[in-house]
């Protein structure tokens, strides 16, 4: 079989940018010897529309030239997000020690005194356009690597969350009639967080990493009613008093359970959250909640906002020793609570959203 031809390698293009047309023929002929391509350019102003129109691999670099001289090119090169990686070595008859700093200032990679040695600057172009291909193999392969971590990080990111959301539906699931609460109260933190990023008071506190973080984590607010037993979550009627103080001790519960996490990944935001909310749902803007009697602000932004929303849902379901109330009878109750039970901003935001709200949960019962 015929073996492919060869595939032709395009000369490496080097400019050279000289005012003095014997420099250039020099530094020209000895180039192209070498197998580059060459373009020589007489001024300053010429060498910059060239190099835009077309970037060189290498720029040799005059300095003392008429109305653009080279420290002036070199700094025009490096404001361009096209040119500035493109190395610029200065070939000069200027032997000041501050003509080689302000050089170096302007972003050439090297200097070389005239009259030069055309083995020196051989040796110089050789080593600047290694390095710079190095480089160019250096950020590729660091691109890349971030890509791969990128994809590590969401795949690991998201078998946590699947993690975490099976094991919020552990407490949900001894419950059979919580359907598909965990799931609403998502949108439901969701929408509230996003609404209130636009008003004052909130927006500071809400980024994007926090209705994101805010959005997974509400899952986790009853995770400790894994450690409830059975005869009390599962009662067919009204708690005790007795049995409604075991009950409360869920927050608690799942609080030391997220804490334990925690010690292993302290910096997690994500975790720290579900800890807020995991605690502190249940306490009340007028400190009259558990387990901690917090109020206003003092109680978490994250676990706020969890408390509207799981009052909500909660208002809505059908229970052994309750029928679920329609949308308007829950955001009534709920208005009630305003200043009291609940934060007035977040009811606020939850009266904007008041169809959203509706929507939700038709669509996810």
């Amino acid at each position: 079989m015929d073996s492919l031809p060869a595939i032709p390698v395009e000369p490496v293009d080097i400019m050279i940018v000289d005012d003095t047309l014997a420099n250039i023929q020099v530094l020209s002929g000895m180039l192209k010897q070498q197998g580059y391509k060459v373009r020589p350019i007489l001024d300053g102003r010429g060498a910059l529309k060239a190099a835009e129109t077309q970037p060189p691999a290498l720029i040799l670099l005059d300095i003392s030239m008429p109305e653009m001289d080279g420290y002036e090119v070199c700094e025009r090169l490096k404001a361009n997000p096209v040119l500035k990686q493109v190395p610029v070595i200065f070939i000069s008859a200027l032997t000041e020690s501050l003509d080689k700093v302000r050089a170096f200032t302007v972003g050439g990679v090297d200097y070389i005194t005239k009259p030069f040695q055309l083995e020196e600057v051989r040796v110089r172009v050789e080593t600047h356009l290694r390095l710079a291909r190095l480089q160019n193999e250096l950020e590729e392969y660091n691109h890349n690597l971030e890509v791969k971590v990128s994809e590590q990080v969401n795949e690991i990111s998201d078998s946590q969350l699947a993690t975490i959301l099976a094991l919020a539906k552990l407490a949900e699931y001894r419950d059979e009639d919580t359907g598909r609460h965990i799931e609403r109260i998502q949108y439901f933190c969701r929408e509230l967080v996003t609404r209130l990023a636009e008003k004052p008071g909130y927006r500071d506190e809400i980024t994007p990493l926090f209705i994101d973080n805010i959005t997974h984590a509400s899952p986790l607010h009853d995770i400790g009613k894994v450690g409830i037993p059975d005869h009390i979550l599962l009662k067919p009627a009204r708690l005790t008093p007795v049995e409604f103080e075991v009950m409360k001790t869920h927050t608690v519960i799942g609080y030391e359970l997220l804490q334990s996490v925690k010690e292993r990944y302290t910096r997690n935001s994500f975790i720290n959250i579900g800890i807020e909310i995991s605690r502190s749902h249940h306490e009340r803007w007028d400190g009259n909640g558990y387990p901690d009697g917090l109020a206003g602000t003092d109680i978490p932004l994250s676990a706020r906002v969890v408390a509207l929303a799981d009052v909500y849902d909660a208002l809505r379901s059908k229970r052994p020793y309750k029928d679920g109330f329609d949308h308007e009878t829950s955001v009534k109750i709920i208005l009630e609570g305003k200043g009291t039970q609940f934060d007035p901003g977040i009811i606020d935001a939850f009266v904007e959203l008041g169809e959203t709200f509706e929507w939700v949960y038709r669509e996810l019962v």
